[in-house]
């Protein structure tokens, strides 16, 4: 059941009703004294009490800049759960934040409700009722806390606190704010903790690192206005890299962890605004935050009751991670952060406008990508980061904003282990390995091209090479192996909605090409030496971001000990059954120790020479 199904999603006042809509069904989920919300029966990682916890506190990321010009039914049970949840005399109490606890998380939102509305959940309460939240929340400046956005944390419960003039530490407020901004790369862009410890550059950095420190700009600007600025200052510059992660119809490029936040993706450019800056035309942002929420929202997102789902475009747990509590969904609701602005502000008069022109093709080395828009599919080469949330989050060859990305399966063995955009090995044809960021030797971004060293055994190197040539991109690989090896290298991951039908979908091999068609898409992967067998293989189902069954088309070959070069070209289009043509072509080597590639039209794509990567060479 969606309970916005009937909301158009286009003034302000259905962005308001939305968010009413949103938090209903999880609320009435709550237990009697307001402070515990427990949905569903899974779990995460973490004790029950802070995933119910999270229940109670995500909503208000949605509900407090509601009620800054507006109002909501919600807040008498909010403020019943807060005089409750802090209180160790009553049973629904949250307990003690320990060190590295998952309540420090939750604590931002009431820091946030502090600073915008304390007529909400500040003045009503007693004074007793005050100096029991006052003590809960300060527990996070006595805490150790992950060295990540998580230290943002503490900045927003410090400055709400410091909103209503409680008790807090704002000089350990500023020890973490001097540490996140050393976090910054350059050009807007940060990582998610300290670079070179398994920090990666993904979507923290404009739901957290940006959106933190733009609310910390608007709210705290007047006493920190050289930080302000520098926040204000860095967001601007990333608005004008972060639009090529988005299409037309409004989805975003999904990539790294945490995915099931969903339209917490508009947040960024929520955040702006509230910042009262615009990078890009007002209507612009407009669009770009709006278009989002309207394709989210639009989704297969919600259980039966309304609720959002841990999932992507459609639940499913195999593709979250073990830190997402039925309750973490809700933590999209940060995109409704603008409902705070007043209803005259420049981003509720303007009018949505579309995107502007963009190139085909975008460099960003910092997250080590290479954006590609063709004209009906968005995707983004892509290089492997460290993060310990694994190869298919991070480490395939290629994301894309129609077709998603897999996970692994339960099994290793063919379709199911997420072999789509990635190459895979394997000693036995069981138990495959795909590049795992953290076997991964060096990259470099060398123009257009990516290249890469990955070592998935002692006695195995590959050297790769990717490229756009659009609608195309293409692939080189040289694998030195000591051992005989199984490989399967996948193109795009195909929805296989209207395979009941067999008049409605085609697949096939044909050569060394496979190729998949149905109602919603066709993909295709084709080996330029043909060399290797093409198949078309099933994945195991809801392993898929995007689509709870897919098809992948695979390039399969087993190999000696010895050196062997791989070249592939890939497309995909949501376009339904289509025919390509103009692949790119292979260009016989000048020795053994070069490929070539080259368009169809004789345009030369890349060269790639043996031993051109290395790990002291080429390491970033």
């Amino acid at each position: 059941m969606n309970p916005v199904s009937e909301n158009p999603l286009r003034t302000r006042v259905d962005f308001e009703r939305a968010v009413e809509d949103l938090v209903e069904p999880l609320y009435e989920h709550a237990s009697p004294g307001g402070a515990r919300v427990r949905p569903t029966a899974t779990g995460a990682h973490f004790p029950a009490v802070a995933a119910e916890l999270e229940g109670f506190a995500r909503p208000l990321w949605g509900l407090v800049p509601l009620s800054v010009h507006g109002t909501s039914d919600q807040w008498d049970l909010v403020r019943r759960g807060l005089v409750n949840g802090t209180d160790p005399s009553h049973d629904e109490y949250w307990g003690e934040a320990d060190d590295y606890s998952q309540k420090h998380v939750e604590m931002a939102a009431i820091g946030l409700g502090l600073a915008l509305t304390p007529e909400r959940i500040w003045d009503p309460l007693s004074e007793p009722e005050r100096d029991r939240l006052v003590r809960w929340l300060n527990q996070i400046n006595d805490a150790e806390l992950h060295d990540c956005n998580w230290l943002f944390f503490r900045v927003m419960v410090n400055m709400g606190l410091r909103s209503v003039g409680a008790a807090h530490d704002w000089e350990r407020t500023q020890e973490s704010l001097d540490r996140l901004e050393s976090f910054y790369q350059g050009e807007g862009w940060y990582t998610d903790g300290q670079p070179g410890d398994g920090s990666p550059i993904d979507y923290y950095l404009p739901w957290a690192m940006h959106f933190y420190g733009l609310v910390y700009a608007a709210v705290c600007g007047d006493e920190d206005p050289e930080r302000a600025r520098r926040f204000r200052d860095r967001a601007r510059e990333f608005a004008t890299e972060h639009v090529h992660w988005f299409d037309d119809e409004g989805r975003a490029l999904p990539f790294g962890r945490s995915l099931t936040y969903r339209f917490a993706q508009a947040g960024f450019w929520g955040a702006l605004a509230f910042a009262d800056l615009n990078p890009l035309p007002w209507g612009v942002l407009r669009g770009l935050w709006a278009r989002n929420i309207r394709w989210w929202l639009n989704q297969p997102i919600f259980t039966d009751g309304g609720l959002l789902s841990v999932g992507y475009r459609y639940p499913t747990l195999k593709t979250s991670e073990v830190y997402n509590s039925p309750n973490s969904p809700y933590w999209a609701t940060k995109a409704f952060l603008p409902l705070a602005l007043e209803p005259t502000h420049p981003f509720w008069q303007a009018d949505e406008e579309p995107l502007p022109d963009r190139p085909e093709t975008v460099v960003q080395s910092e997250p080590r990508k290479v954006i590609c828009r063709d004209d009906d599919h968005l995707f983004a080469l892509s290089l492997a980061q460290d993060s310990i949330y694994g190869p298919e989050k991070y480490g395939k060859f290629a994301y894309s904003a129609t077709f998603g990305f897999s996970m692994a399966g339960q099994n290793a063995g063919l379709g199911e282990a997420g072999h789509d955009s990635t190459l895979a090995l394997s000693p036995d044809g069981d138990l495959y390995k795909s590049p795992a960021p953290e076997s991964v030797a060096a990259t470099e971004v060398d123009g257009t091209t990516l290249k890469s060293l990955w070592t998935p055994w002692d006695d195995v190197s590959v050297e790769t090479w990717l490229a756009p040539a659009l609608p195309w991109h293409v692939r080189v690989h040289r694998l030195e192996t000591s051992r005989p090896l199984h490989s399967e290298e996948g193109g795009f991951a195909l929805d296989r909605t209207g395979d009941d039908d067999p008049t409605q979908f085609s697949h096939g091999t044909e050569g060394a090409t496979a190729r998949a068609a149905y109602p919603n898409g066709t993909s295709l992967v084709t080996d330029l030496r043909g060399d290797r067998q093409p198949e078309i293989v099933p994945e195991e189902p809801n392993t898929n971001l995007m689509h709870p069954r897919t098809v992948v088309p695979t390039l399969q070959e087993r190999y000696d000990a010895g050196e062997h070069w791989l070249a592939t070209a890939v497309r995909a289009t949501p376009e339904g059954p289509t025919d390509f043509d103009r692949t790119p072509e292979l260009v016989t080597a000048d020795s053994d120790d070069r490929v070539a590639l080259e368009t169809a039209d004789g345009d030369r794509l890349l060269e790639c020479t043996a031993g051109e990567i290395s790990e002291t060479d080429g390491t970033e």
